[in-house]
């Protein structure tokens, strides 16, 4: 069974600050295990589905190689692209909810294929390339809450 997991936070907890725009804004470190075999690549979105303008999506990346064990602050694996988010920018947007308390999804995903998408891509082409090539999905979930 495929896993993804932070050592930020726990599944279901709360998001330090310095991951989020009240802080560094950097990504948490990830850590995944049990990726099946014959994956091609890996993919992660990590959605806000409480955005009162519907799902805000703070990250989306492709192409990780099926063998990282690791994606470390920083430090993107070899071939690996991030797309736009909602922001309008490539990489990684931290949380930044206008009020009350937020869950955001880091959903991983084992793909049959490497996606041949434009790195400009937003989540919709993302998600309209990757559909019909999971093999296996799990996710961790941080909540967060800005303090006036």
């Amino acid at each position: 069974m495929m896993t993804l997991t932070t050592t930020a936070f726990e599944n279901g907890q709360g998001i330090p600050a310095t991951y989020t725009c009240d802080g560094t804004d950097a990504m948490p470190n990830l850590t995944i295990a049990g990726v099946p075999k014959g994956a091609k690549s890996l993919a992660i979105i990590m959605n806000d589905p409480d955005s009162p303008s519907g799902t805000w999506t703070h990250w989306t990346i492709w192409n990780i190689p099926p063998n990282t064990t690791e994606l470390l602050e920083g430090k993107l694996p070899q071939g690996a692209v991030e797309g736009k988010t909602s922001f309008g920018k490539t990489g990684y947007g931290g949380p930044c909810p206008g009020k009350g308390e937020h869950r955001y999804f880091f959903t991983l995903y084992a793909l049959d294929t490497m996606l041949t998408i434009s790195a400009d891509a937003d989540v919709d082409v993302v998600t309209h390339a990757r559909d019909g090539h999971i093999m296996e999905k799990t996710d961790v979930m941080g909540t967060y809450e800005r303090k006036k």
